[in-house]
């Protein structure tokens, strides 16, 4: 799957708040300023209009500037750490957790989709929900068979997100639809580790990836059937109740006779 490109999309109405508004002086009458106005030069208009557009310009080239807003708090936030395995299939993993208070859902691109694929490849994200994405990725055996811990891959990935409501089913179209709402989370570029030089970041891999393989054999485990209890078997514990009661009423009344 191709990175496509990346748009940022911000609200135009942060540069209107900082036009200059249009001064009277003294106490020249609206019908004068009007007059003064229709007996502008043609030329001066033209000017005029030429200045609107190239602020306009100006203005959408300032908001694609502006930094979007994170929906996703990404852990690690800008890598995918792999073990250097040439000839192997490696794991890396991510935390993904919503930091917003809407539903938001999410989706892995990648530049190489026939060595990498990611479990999840997206999904949806209720507020304050979280998960632990795994990623696979082949490792290409270097030129000269050597092994190359620093070795730079050209592989890269990215997160996108979007706001969508709650209760919905996850999709992949639903990027495709509203492609105007989707926001670029995070581009992140492969680093490996020396598989045989223990580290920290090794070792955070390690954790991460044993808390995704039991969160997804807990999603696989069928839920416990409740026990079904043969009829003349079910405890009515009121009636048992009103039985012990009655008994001891019969004794205590035995006994002051």
């Amino acid at each position: 799957m191709a990175i496509a490109n990346e748009n940022s999309h911000s609200d135009g109405n942060v540069w209107s708040l900082c036009r200059m508004p249009f001064w009277q002086v003294g106490n020249t009458s609206s019908s004068s300023s009007t007059h003064n106005l229709n007996q502008m030069n043609p030329n001066q208009q033209h000017v005029d209009g030429s200045n609107q557009h190239s602020s306009s310009t100006v203005s959408s080239v300032a908001r694609s500037l502006l930094p979007t807003r994170r929906r996703l708090r990404l852990d690690p936030p800008n890598k995918l750490y792999f073990p250097y395995e040439p000839g192997k299939q490696v794991r890396s993993a991510i935390r993904i957790k919503n930091t917003s208070k809407s539903h938001v859902a999410f989706k892995f691109q990648t530049t190489a989709p026939k060595s990498c694929f990611m479990r999840p490849p997206g999904g949806i994200l209720a507020p304050g929900e979280g998960l632990i994405a795994t990623v696979f990725k082949f490792v290409e055996q270097p030129e000269n068979n050597e092994k190359q811990v620093d070795q730079k891959s050209k592989v890269k990935f990215k997160i996108v997100s979007l706001k969508v409501n709650g209760g919905m089913d996850y999709v992949p179209e639903l990027f495709d639809e509203q492609k105007d709402q989707v926001a670029v989370e995070q581009i992140l570029r492969v680093e490996f580790l020396d598989a045989d030089r223990p580290n920290a970041a090794l070792e955070k891999l390690k954790r991460q990836l044993a808390e995704a393989e039991a969160a997804m054999e807990a999603r696989k485990k069928p839920l416990e059937e409740p026990k079904m209890v043969g009829e003349g078997l079910v405890i009515d514990e009121w009636k048992e109740r009103r039985e012990r009661y009655l008994a001891r009423q019969q004794v205590e009344g035995s006994e002051s006779a």
